[in-house]
């Protein structure tokens, strides 16, 4: 084990209020993410860790959750306690019937 565990949380466990991060690549985001997801790739957060909300459950979002793990661990380390990881991802999300929409006009798809 490198570290501390991740805190994580199921599809279905997701709250209707809670703020979803997506962290994916643009490309992924456009052909398929939840409704009212936040976009923030990865490499985007340091820069941008000041739109991430202290205040309310977070829940970041990647593929398949290694990405999103990384991020809740940067977030933890950086003060805050209100993050979990998606177990599984956006494919777990989809695999749970969760909805999926796109950005480009296709049937959404987890890429």
């Amino acid at each position: 084990m490198f570290g501390p565990q991740v805190p994580q949380v199921t599809a279905s466990q997701v709250e209707p209020d809670a703020y979803l991060l997506d962290v994916r690549e643009t490309d992924e985001w456009t052909a398929g993410h939840a409704p009212g997801a936040h976009h923030m790739p990865m490499m985007e957060v340091p820069a941008r860790i000041a739109e991430i909300p202290t205040d309310t459950d977070v829940v970041v979002v990647c593929r398949v959750g290694g990405r999103s793990s990384q991020v809740v661990s940067y977030l933890l380390g950086n003060g805050w306690e209100n993050v979990r990881n998606l177990d599984g991802g956006m494919q777990s999300w989809a695999g749970a019937g969760r909805e999926v929409i796109s950005e480009d006009g296709q049937p959404a798809r987890v890429l």
